[in-house]
């Protein structure tokens, strides 16, 4: 086996380990102040958590809370080096930022000689100049996170936990990760101005992308939302909202920079703003007056009061009361800064709007750079051929879709006669359609893929190995295609419906419900606390078994649909509609088995093990996520055990042999060890305490066609087709 990594990968692998050589070669006679500075940033960082930030994150957290929540809100530690080591890790990681942009410095002769260094020279006052920048956006996004968006969320989640019956009971390690993930990616979010803007000036990716591509934006905006924000509307508002006002400011602020860098040639600065003396001292004018009229006639009395019914303990001070000046002198100082704001932002608005009106998009620079998505079907029609020499297939085929959706046929028509008449003119010259950086990826990872999947194939795909059943996955799945919105909107009203259920107090009456079923010996004294050690533990198991109960209500639509690909590849055999059947078998074994587990197995096995430990005279305090798991294992478990010896006498008769069935073992255990380690905790012993009971049930269907079809002599599927 040679490598299972195509050579573009191996190319970047090697490049990156000769730079990384390279980088501490040249950077050798200076590690020592490398690691200075992440000694002071490591040390630095443990001592404020222990003297400041601790309690600081504590006020935060319980700052929107009611007095009852605050007080059953408890942050604990589960060993006694949770603390320290969390103290250490946190400086570890602060020492590495802090001393990581040294070692590049330091090493920036290794960079230069491979072409990753800036070779024109950077003024230092612009280097610092983003350095700060970049700072002040980093403090921004902190600022939003810790005053607004943290407040809200913890408070939300402690009484959403307190509402179903659990205690809010939070890790000091898991409490603390989970604020500093977010507050890194408030931080990081914040820096979206100035990255596009350097994106743009640089053209590296041009601003005609960001513009075009925002959709992609949004999308990728509430989906990040969702990963790493409580799965409410309200919260999800919090963190999407705020995202896109600053892409749109970012969008703009990079239109600025561009179109400044379009138009410097052509317009002076300093003329432009004397041509527009008046508008621009007007404008400054009225802000102060604006600043003014704000301190005088009522305009902060009305901010506290909207601030004291936000909920807010800060309040807006006097003009002059920070300073040790008379409240008529600072008025005039905050007049005089709101004057200087208003006409710094007029002067920018006028020269703005004169680079703007310099910059001809169909006259300046390369032809090849005109915008293609700001022309009509007559600018299409009449842009040079150079304007499509760049353009691929598929960027031509979306840019003609947006036209179509925008009901300008005639533009989606020109577009691709213009296309066409380009490839034509390649085709004459002996060259090959540009890709797009889409399409490039996709080669990039269509020749990885191949490459890794030939490393199990040796080359050759015939239908007994992994190529032959990616072909038939493949297959499969281009037939249910057409299907997709079905089964998806299937999928999402089970998962919506079941997380609304358990999110608006279903989780709570289950637990409830559940310990009735206990006896009154374990239940009498309230034994059994249920506590939540990450913020968003109860949340996360809300969501995974609304998604298994999704997936398994699926299941059936899934293979409704599948089956005519799956009768094609020889798979099953017979007529779709035994799917209804077997859905109505399958749910018979997992409500007989629930009901057995719910009535028996379930209080027996939790009262035994709560009954050691009230024996002990122990406090006992489950997880959320361990405790409902064990109540879905004891219960709807039960049930899922006794479906699968029904679900394989269900495939036998639809042409699944039992010699396949038991030849097909060993990827019938990886697949069920995939599922487990997906849909349970995240331990290795839950993953085998799920796994070896569901091969045990696969056994003993196993053993039930073993009897039922003679060991494999009589395939029920066979015998059905002939007595029909």
């Amino acid at each position: 086996m040679s490598s299972a990594l195509d050579e573009d990968t191996r190319q970047t692998l090697d490049a990156g380990r000769e730079t990384a050589g390279a980088m501490l070669r040249s950077a050798q006679k200076d590690l020592q102040k490398v690691f200075i500075v992440f000694l002071v940033g490591f040390i630095g960082s443990f001592y404020a958590l222990r003297l400041y930030i601790w309690e600081f994150l504590r006020d935060v957290t319980e700052s929107k809370m009611s007095e009852v929540t605050a007080e059953e809100l408890k942050i604990i530690a589960q060993t006694p080096f949770d603390v320290i080591l969390l103290q250490a890790k946190i400086g570890l990681v602060v020492g590495i930022i802090l001393g990581l942009p040294v070692f590049i410095y330091f090493s920036r002769d290794a960079l230069r000689e491979r072409g990753l260094w800036p070779s024109a020279p950077v003024a230092r006052w612009k280097l610092v100049f983003g350095g700060l920048l970049a700072v002040a956006l980093f403090v921004m996004g902190l600022a939003y996170g810790y005053l607004v968006f943290f407040p809200v969320m913890f408070s939300f989640l402690a009484n959403n936990a307190l509402s179903a019956g659990f205690t809010p009971t939070y890790s000091i390690v898991l409490w603390a990760q989970f604020i500093f993930l977010l507050t890194l990616s408030f931080g990081l979010a914040a820096q979206l101005p100035l990255a596009m803007s350097a994106l743009s000036y640089a053209d590296i990716v041009p601003y005609e992308t960001f513009r075009d591509r925002w959709r992609y934006a949004v999308v990728a905006m509430f989906a990040f939302g969702a990963l790493f924000t409580p799965p409410d509307p309200f919260t999800q508002i919090m963190w999407a909202v705020p995202m896109l006002v600053l892409y749109g400011f970012s969008l703009y602020l990079a239109k600025v920079v561009v179109t400044a860098k379009r138009g410097s040639e052509r317009v002076d600065v300093g003329s432009a703003a004397g041509r527009h003396w008046n508008l621009i001292l007007g404008v400054g004018v009225v802000g102060g007056l604006l600043v003014y009229a704000f301190y005088s006639y009522g305009g902060l009395a009305m901010a506290n009061d909207l601030l004291a019914w936000m909920g807010s303990s800060r309040r807006l001070l006097q003009p002059g009361s920070t300073l040790p000046v008379s409240r008529t002198v600072g008025l005039g100082l905050w007049t005089a800064v709101g004057g200087l704001v208003a006409g710094t932002v007029g002067f920018m608005y006028f020269v703005y709007a004169e680079l703007d009106a310099a910059v001809d998009p169909l006259a300046v620079g390369d032809p090849t750079e005109i915008d293609l998505s700001e022309l009509d079907a007559d600018g299409i029609r009449a842009a040079p051929p150079e304007a499509f020499a760049d353009l691929s297939e598929a960027e031509a085929t979306e840019m003609a879709g947006d036209a179509m959706d925008a009901g300008d046929k005639e533009r989606a028509r020109a577009i691709f006669e213009r296309f066409d008449e380009a490839e034509e003119r390649r085709e004459a010259e002996g060259g090959s359609a540009p890709q797009s950086t889409t399409e490039e990826l996709g080669d990039r990872a269509s020749r990885a893929g191949g490459t890794f999947l030939d490393e199990f194939t040796g080359g050759e795909r015939d239908e007994d190995d992994i190529g032959g059943y990616y072909a038939d996955v493949a297959f499969i799945l281009d037939s249910l295609s057409s299907r997709a919105f079905r089964i998806a909107a299937v999928f999402g009203i089970v998962l919506a419906s079941t997380f609304g259920w358990l999110y608006t107090g279903g989780i709570g009456r289950v637990f409830e419900q559940f310990l009735s079923q206990l006896p009154d010996q374990v239940t009498a004294t309230d034994n059994i606390t249920v506590v939540a050690l990450h913020p968003m533990e109860a949340l996360i198991f809300e969501v995974k078994f609304s998604t298994l109960i999704a997936v398994l209500v699926t299941f059936p639509v899934v293979m409704y649909y599948a089956w005519p690909a799956l009768r094609d590849r020889g798979f099953v055999r017979g007529n779709r509609n035994v799917i209804f059947g077997w859905a109505a078998a399958l749910v018979v074994g997992l409500f007989a088995g629930f009901a057995l587990g719910y009535a028996i197995v379930a209080p027996t096995v939790i009262s035994y093990l709560v009954a050691e430990g009230v024996r002990a005279d122990m406090v006992i305090a489950y997880r959320i996520t361990n405790f409902f798991w064990l109540i879905f294992f004891t219960t709807a478990g039960i049930g899922i055990l006794a479906d699968v010896p029904v679900l394989m006498l269900l495939l036998n008769t639809a042409g699944v042999s039992y010699r396949s069935m038991r030849e097909r073992w060993r990827e019938v255990t990886v697949g069920i060890l995939g599922f487990a380690a997906v849909a349970t905790p995240a331990d290795v012993m839950t993953m085998f305490l799920v796994t070896i009971p569901l091969m045990f049930a696969y056994g003993v269907g196993l053993l039930v066609l073993f009897v039922v079809t003679l060991g494999g002599r009589r395939d029920r599927s066979r015998d059905r087709a002939a007595k029909a």
